[in-house]
């Protein structure tokens, strides 16, 4: 069956007290909305359509993409009012409703509830809570068939004490929606045109009501303010890391650990504490990662060592090649296989071939460095000269003395050498030594000056 699914992303957050629209407020480093859209997108629907009010222009521009319709509902109505704006574009046999402030909604349990609704049946998402305190009771007769949703605030004493709550999350019968929201009513205690009345409804429409109880509460748990949002952003790295331990990944400690963003990792992985993972990270197996690193958007080669406090961007580290401690990888850096960047060395847009070396106190920048050559302490390469960027070269079993100064553009030969102290500013044939310092004098009777009385 055709499956259209809309996603309520309009409400403006006042306790989270921010200029920034709520749903736009991050979990794992990605907008809330981005995660509900991204699990909607698996389930292969027709069409996702955006509910937008406030802060619409920032959400179209942040999320903004080819398979999103947005809708706009100028005034905040409720949420019957807030799916009647997408109304005239539903045309799928089934419809899902999303909220754009649940962010950790899982595709099992929507395909689960989506099994559910037919064209005389449609599902109900809930959950069960210890305190369902502000959640609608999802009201039952004797023999457990669901009769309505009644908001906490509509709610008489009884109905409080139902621990069953209700999700706002529903798939219904495309076909029956229209009528159902052409039908709301906002008579109660907050004036507003509720999606829940619709499940009464479809009670007295001879319609059954099904429903899927969430095997997770914090699945279903929205972000009303920033208390709830680190909430949320707690479960998430928790989870996540339960599911990297049970594929075979080492977590000295997983509450201290934070992925934000998309990994892909492999088997025999040790990761110290402190570790945050962020953008797209791939990870082969038997890599090791120390404390306090930092690792964006990078690739991690089978038996790769990152040593503590390293921060890479954009780099590659090969097979059984290192980096660290306080190393910094930024983009554009690859270290081939069994490459070795020490600590406190700087690499950007810069290739280090296989065995190469550069143990410590270095930055190579727009460098490419051949096979077994060594980076001596203090070298840098002078590749900005105030307007453009050049290369710097080095062949294989290239020695560069401590303290080198390369002035690019600038090519050395296969095992060329330069003295400590150099600096260079003409290329280096093969197997030659350059020598580019100023001449040691030694003056004697020399008077160290004295501070004056």
């Amino acid at each position: 069956m055709s499956l259209d699914i809309v996603i309520l992303a309009a409400g403006q957050g006042t306790r989270m007290r921010s200029s920034l629209p709520k749903v736009l407020h991050p979990v794992a480093g990605k907008p809330m909305l981005g995660h509900v859209i991204d699990t909607a997108r698996q389930l292969q629907p027709r069409g996702i359509h955006v509910v937008i009010g406030h802060g619409a222009d920032s959400v179209r521009e942040r999320l903004g993409a080819d398979d999103l319709n947005f809708v706009l509902q100028a005034e905040q109505l409720g949420t019957g009012h807030a799916v009647a704006q997408a109304l005239p574009v539903l045309t799928a046999e089934r419809v899902l409703i999303l909220y754009g402030d649940v962010p950790l909604i899982e595709k099992g349990t929507l395909e689960r509830l989506l099994q559910k609704v037919g064209a005389e049946q449609l599902a109900l998402l809930t959950v069960e809570l210890n305190d369902p305190t502000g959640y609608g009771r999802i009201v039952r007769d004797e023999a457990g068939v669901v009769m309505a949703i009644v908001e906490h605030k509509d709610a008489t004493a009884e109905q409080r004490l139902i621990r069953e709550g209700n999700t706002g999350i529903l798939a219904v019968p495309g076909s029956r929606l229209g009528d159902w929201l052409g039908r709301l009513s906002n008579g109660n205690a907050q004036g507003e045109y509720y999606l829940t009345d619709i499940i009464a409804m479809a009670v007295g429409d001879g319609l059954v009501v099904a429903t899927e109880k969430a095997e997770d509460a914090m699945e279903v748990q929205g972000a009303n303010d920033r208390i709830q949002l680190s909430q949320l952003e707690g479960h998430y790295q928790q989870r996540l890391a339960n599911r990297l331990m049970a594929q075979g990944v080492t977590l000295i400690d997983p509450y201290r650990f934070d992925v934000r963003g998309e990994v892909n990792i492999g088997r025999d992985v040790t990761i110290d504490i402190n570790v945050i993972l962020e953008g797209r990270v791939v990870i082969e197996d038997d890599v090791q990662i120390g404390p306090n690193c930092v690792i964006k958007d990078s690739t991690l080669r089978q038996g790769a060592i990152i040593k503590a406090n390293s921060h890479l961007e954009g780099a590659e580290v090969g097979v059984g090649a290192d980096c660290g401690p306080f190393a910094r990888l930024r983009p554009g850096s690859v270290l081939g296989a069994k490459a070795h960047v020490g600590n406190f060395v700087e690499l950007k847009n810069a290739v280090l071939g296989e065995g190469a070396k550069a143990g410590h106190l270095s930055y190579l920048g727009d460098a490419e460095v051949g096979a077994r050559s060594n980076i001596g302490a203090g070298t840098i390469t002078c590749n900005y000269d105030g307007a453009n960027k050049h290369r710097t070269v080095l062949g294989e079993d290239v020695f560069i003395g401590s303290n080198s100064s390369l002035v690019a553009p600038l090519v050395l030969g296969d095992g060329a050498t330069t003295g400590a102290g150099s600096t260079i500013t003409e290329d280096v044939p093969a197997h030659t030594l350059a020598l580019g310092r100023g001449r040691q004098r030694n003056i004697e009777g020399w008077k160290r000056p004295e501070k004056q009385r």
